[in-house]
């Protein structure tokens, strides 16, 4: 996958803190994770919007259950991730 280098600005604590995390994964590959991913939420909130400008809009139970899904969604993403992270540990070993 072609790459490109590009500079942006991000407040000092919380580059210290994703550092911390990102740790052997490295910055670059924290950051692309997590644009996709708010790029990601982006799509489905305009796909969410463009929903209700058709159906109308979402019932309290309806929304609920959406946002129930969503944190599974996250739940599951963050369990892959873990996996895949102490999978490659292991490799590394």
């Amino acid at each position: 996958m072609a790459t490109k280098k590009v500079t942006v600005t991000i407040p000092e604590d919380l580059l210290d803190e994703i550092r911390a995390e990102a740790a052997e994964r490295g910055l670059s590959a924290y950051v692309a994770e997590a644009l996709r991913f708010k790029r990601d939420r982006d799509q489905l909130l305009e796909l969410a919007d463009w929903l209700q400008e058709e159906h109308g809009p979402l019932t309290d139970g309806e929304r609920a259950a959406a946002f129930d899904d969503l944190a599974d969604l996250d739940a599951e993403h963050e369990h892959r991730h873990r996996a895949a992270e102490q999978h490659g540990a292991g490799e590394a070993a």
